[in-house]
Formats: C-alpha cells, sequence, structure tokens
C-alpha cells in the first residue's frame, strides 16, 4: 500500500512540474489570415507588416526597418510570398522554382541577411528538400540550404545564414526563413485550412 502511494505522489509530483513548463510554452496567439484559407496561429509578440497575401513580412526579433523590402539585413523574421511576389523569385526574371528552390527576386548580388556590411555568397553543405506538413492535409515543397557570405570584394568569411523555404503550389504560397526561425516549423504543422 506504501509502494502504490508513493507511485501514485511521484506521478502526481511529475505532473505539477510538467504544467508550468507547457504553460510557458502555450503563449498567446494572433491569427494571421492568408490566401486559399491558410491560416497560421503566430505569437503575439511577432509583428505581421505588409497588406494583402502577396508580401507579408512577420518579424520575430530584433529588426531596425520592419517595413523594408525582402533584402533588408539584419531584420529577423520570415516572409510570405503569394502569385505576384513567386512570379520574379528566379532573379527577377522568371517564377520561382518549387524543384530547385532558392527565392532570390533581384539579378544583383544583394546584403547578406546576418550583417549587413557583407554580400551573400556561395551556398555551402548539403541542400535539404522534401516534403513538409502545413496545416492538416497540406503538403509543402521544402529546401532547406546554407549560404556564406562574403565580403565587397569577394573573399569568403565566416558569416552564413540558412535559408528554409515553404511552397504550397495549390494556392501559391511560398515562405522564406532566413533565421532558422524558432516555432515557425510547429506554427507551419498547426495551421488550419478554413
Amino acid at each position: 500500500m506504501l509502494k502504490r502511494s508513493l507511485a501514485v505522489t511521484a506521478v502526481a509530483a511529475s505532473a505539477l512540474l510538467l504544467v508550468p513548463a507547457a504553460a510557458a510554452n502555450a503563449a498567446p496567439a494572433q491569427q494571421l489570415k492568408l490566401r486559399g484559407g491558410l491560416t497560421l496561429y503566430v505569437p503575439i509578440k511577432w509583428k505581421v507588416y505588409g497588406g494583402g497575401t502577396d508580401y507579408v513580412h512577420v518579424v520575430t526579433g530584433k529588426c531596425a526597418h520592419p517595413g523594408g523590402g525582402f533584402f533588408t539585413p539584419d531584420c529577423k523574421g520570415f516572409w510570405i510570398f503569394g502569385p505576384k511576389a513567386i512570379k520574379s523569385g528566379a532573379e527577377g526574371f522568371g517564377p520561382y522554382n518549387a524543384q530547385r528552390g532558392g527565392y532570390y527576386p533581384a539579378s544583383d548580388v544583394q546584403r547578406c541577411p546576418a550583417d549587413g556590411r557583407l554580400l551573400r555568397g556561395e551556398r555551402i553543405g548539403r541542400h535539404v528538400k522534401g516534403l513538409r506538413q502545413v496545416g492538416p492535409g497540406h503538403e509543402a515543397h521544402y529546401h532547406e540550404f546554407t549560404t556564406r557570405c562574403r565580403t565587397h570584394s569577394g573573399k569568403s568569411t565566416r558569416t552564413r545564414f540558412t535559408t528554409r523555404e515553404w511552397y504550397l503550389p495549390a494556392t501559391k504560397v511560398l515562405v522564406v526563413d532566413e533565421w532558422k526561425t524558432p516555432g515557425l516549423t510547429d506554427t507551419l504543422r498547426n495551421a488550419d485550412w478554413r
């Protein structure tokens, strides 16, 4: 009887320890409604900029110019693009390529997102690609790769950033994250389609 009581007490005590941790992770959320009924639930502390569904910027941390364009450096967050932006996603000349990945709506070399004094360089390492869930019953083409930044004279640096992309071809929604935003994968996985 004493063993059973100790076991019940231990289970109850461990449950009590789990409650604060679970509550800490369940932050208040705001709805972000996008194309085709896609609804994301993003933390209230994330700030949403942009109108419509073609150019939405979600700032998740420090950012000097949150209203700046896609290539604005030193601005933690991610972008959600619609058909208009996707049309010029291959260096400004053609549409984003879901098989290859690499949203880049400019033909010239842009600044490094992690350090605006540097330029974007070449991709390095492994290119991860496949399908990822975005809400129930929907899969996105997924790409993840790392880019090394370089100086204006072309010298490689140790500064790097990792790009993650989720593309939903049926609804023409592309999510581009160059900061490995914590919580974004779960936000997309737990999305609704209404």
